[in-house]
């Protein structure tokens, strides 16, 4: 014989029963490894932020001289101020080796001399045998320079800016 069970009757919601919630877990570190983990990964951030910020305060003077050069191109296009511009230019290169050079070996260089020193700075060269031997002249006002000349100058001029090693 075969009961029939009516499933709305069998299945009723006061039949359910909770489930049980797990205990509350602290999310505090159980273990002495965990915070000295946390406190070596805060070291390395620190270091890591402080050698950052570091390398930004030392390149201030190249970033200082890109802005300058910047100017100096803008001042370039204007025939009224384009002879004061030029002569601008030798000064900036002195004023930007001065910075992380001694003033006692580089302040007296000119010449040739100079464009050697430069060269040395600047793995890629371009003073003595490039658009940079345009530095000397340009220093005493001399330089008549052309368009495509000063282009080639400035763009050499703003490599070494950014990439310049002590010599």
């Amino acid at each position: 014989m075969y009961v029939f069970v009516d499933p709305i009757k069998m299945a009723s919601i006061a039949d359910l029963k909770d489930i049980p919630a797990p205990p509350p877990v602290s999310w505090m570190p159980q273990t002495a490894g965990w915070w000295v983990l946390g406190g070596l990964v805060l070291l390395g951030v620190l270091v890591y932020a402080s050698l950052r910020w570091r390398r930004w305060w030392r390149n201030r003077y190249r970033r200082e001289a890109q802005a300058e050069l910047a100017a100096i191109e803008r001042a370039i296009v204007d025939p009224a101020t384009r002879t004061e511009a030029l002569m601008a230019i030798p000064a900036l290169v002195k004023r930007t080796v001065l910075a992380w050079a001694s003033r006692r070996e580089v302040g007296p260089m000119s010449g040739e001399a100079w464009l050697r020193y430069l060269d040395r700075t600047y793995p890629s060269g371009g003073f003595v045998q490039g658009p940079g031997r345009q530095l000397d002249a340009l220093a005493y006002g001399q330089g008549v320079i052309g368009n495509d000349d000063l282009a080639s100058l400035m763009a050499l001029l703003h490599q070494w800016i950014d990439s310049h090693v002590a010599a």
